[in-house]
């Protein structure tokens, strides 16, 4: 016996050790699986925004290799480009030809606008106001012809952009590059219009050392940078770059929405940055998921079912090698060992589909009802615990029952230092003890969950007598909680309400109530002595331990 005892320790020892490193490997791979997922997943994403940015950039360089400056002021300039820009992206809001034009121009320019059908060819200001000619002095840049021509569209030309907040400045820095330079994001079309960005690419003339005009292209920001499906792994936004407190993200109608960035805002997963218009905007992802508490969770649930299968597994070995070990002794007579054997492992099939079934129970009413994953874990750990532990001691002695104060040993419920038990020291049949287990778990684990009336745990009572004399003998259950009540105390689960008002009673064959009082919460079980020991199940259990006798 210390020999399996031992070898049952060293199983659970290995059981153990191999849930928990089972457990530790899940995590991690969770962990890597996912994050290598999530870097691959924004990589394609980044990447893919960059050729989108590089393709619109190289329209607006070629464009502008392609166009010719007038020797005089015209209107329609874009015309000729109009097949070649339609043939290499159409995705941009508007097109635009703006020329640098001297004070002198201006005239011809109105006067050119106006013949172009233009709905108002007034040369004026970004404001609508006219501009007056005799004051400049300098250059003015003119929105001279648009592509596409719609209603709306008609409207802009004659429109200057010298003093735009934020194309003027686009403009000047063009000039001064000589190449394609992107604005800041702004509204397209009309105050109220899809935010966007608009992209100018400086015409230079040969010989001449600035530029006769800008070809310019406009597109929204929601499908240039921010295009993102509903099943991917993150969220992806742009950093605003006129402040690093604010971020530009799309909502599910591509609709840009403007959100600030505090010291208590998630940190982005990463950061990707990708170049357009001779700048760098920064793109900031956001996971969708917590990885890490996912890896947490599917490793402590692979852990406790490591654990479970260790118990289970040590139970049955133990209950399975002890009964072998008891018939190799008899191997001399082989016709009783052969029906010793078959008796056996009929009973060894029962008990394992009682236990099976339990467990099943336990398992289906835990995690009902989508309860909490965390409480759902230690509940179920705890009553497959309990089971566990009742399936040791059943083992240990032979199912010939259990000492009925052994049921309240710390290994086998919660909290057992607080619980003054008393009571005769009557030992329980298997079927009984299985019950009266799960029955004093459930008790004491919600024993500690109900706030006291006067600061302290509960004390706890747990006490049982016999009366009558046989067969009439009555067993009676008493567990009494001090210093609780129905307000302070946590209600019963499902589980513990089926387990202490039918399951526990109809295993025993009697009946149970429980109730509050003044200053106490009580619960009462009485049922027959001879469904608490059965000894029919007892003798049954004896007579396959008995020794076959030896052939003569």
């Amino acid at each position: 016996m210390v020999r399996l005892g031992f070898i049952i320790g060293f199983i659970a020892l290995i059981g153990t050790l191999l849930s928990g490193l089972a457990a530790l490997r899940v995590h991690d791979q969770e962990l890597t699986v996912d994050g290598i997922a999530l870097a691959r997943a924004i990589d394609v994403h980044a990447s893919l925004v960059q050729d989108r940015l590089t393709e619109r950039e190289l329209l607006a360089r070629v464009a502008s290799g392609l166009f010719r400056a007038p020797a005089v002021v015209k209107a329609n300039m874009l015309q000729p480009l109009r097949s070649s820009i339609y043939a290499f992206k159409t995705d941009f809001v508007i097109a635009s030809w703006i020329a640098r034009l001297q004070p002198n121009e201006l005239p011809a320019a109105r006067a050119e606008l106006a013949s172009a059908g233009f709905s108002n060819p007034t040369i004026r200001d970004i404001e609508g106001k006219p501009l007056d000619m005799q004051s400049l002095d300098r250059p003015v840049d003119v929105l001279m012809d648009v592509e596409p021509r719609s209603a709306e569209t008609m409207t802009y030309p004659g429109l200057t952009f010298d003093r735009h907040p934020i194309l003027g400045p686009m403009l000047a820095k063009a000039m001064a590059d000589g190449k394609p330079v992107a604005s800041d994001p702004l509204p397209l079309l009309r105050p109220n219009g899809p935010i966007g960005l608009v992209l100018a690419a400086p015409v230079l003339q040969e010989g001449d050392a600035s530029p006769a005009g800008f070809v310019t292209f406009s597109y929204e920001l929601a499908p240039l940078m921010l295009t993102n499906d509903d099943l991917s792994l993150f969220s992806v936004v742009l950093k605003d770059p006129r402040s690093p407190d604010r971020e530009l993200i799309a909502t599910s109608r591509d609709v840009i929405a403007l959100r600030l960035v505090g010291p208590e805002s998630a940190a982005p997963s990463m950061v990707r940055t990708v170049s357009f218009g001779g700048r760098d905007w920064s793109l900031a992802y956001y996971a969708k998921t917590n990885a890490a508490m996912r890896a947490q969770q599917i490793a402590a649930i692979v852990g406790a079912i490591g654990l479970a299968l260790t118990g289970i597994v040590c139970g049955l070995f133990g209950y399975v090698a002890y009964n072998n070990l008891r018939l190799s002794r008899e191997i001399e007579v082989r016709i009783g060992f052969e029906r010793r054997l078959t008796a056996v492992i009929d009973e060894l099939n029962h008990r394992v589909k009682n236990i099976l079934a339990v467990i099943q129970s336990i398992v289906t009413r835990t995690l009902r009802h989508g309860s909490d994953i965390d409480v759902a874990r230690e509940l179920l750990i705890g009553r497959i615990h309990a089971m566990s532990n009742v399936v040791s001691l059943l083992s240990e002695s032979q199912w010939q029952g259990v000492k009925l104060k052994g049921l309240f040993e710390a290994r086998a419920i919660p909290h057992a230092e607080r619980i003054a038990v008393s009571g005769p020291d009557i030992a329980v049949s298997a079927r009984a003890a299985q019950s009266l287990s799960l029955l004093f778990f459930e008790l004491a684990s919600h024993s500690d969950e109900g706030l006291s009336l006067v600061g302290k745990h509960p004390h706890i009572v747990a006490h049982w007598e016999v009366s009558g004399d046989e067969p009439d003998a009555l067993f009676t259950f008493r567990w009494e909680e001090f210093n609780t009540s129905a307000a302070t105390r946590r209600e019963d689960s499902d589980f513990g309400v089926i387990l202490l008002d039918r399951v526990a009673p109809e295993a025993l064959g009697g009946i149970s109530k429980r109730y509050f009082t003044d200053v106490s919460y009580v619960y009462e079980l009485s049922a027959p002595m001879e469904t608490v020991i059965d000894m029919t199940e007892r003798d049954r259990t004896e007579q396959f331990s008995k020794p076959p006798k030896r052939a003569r």
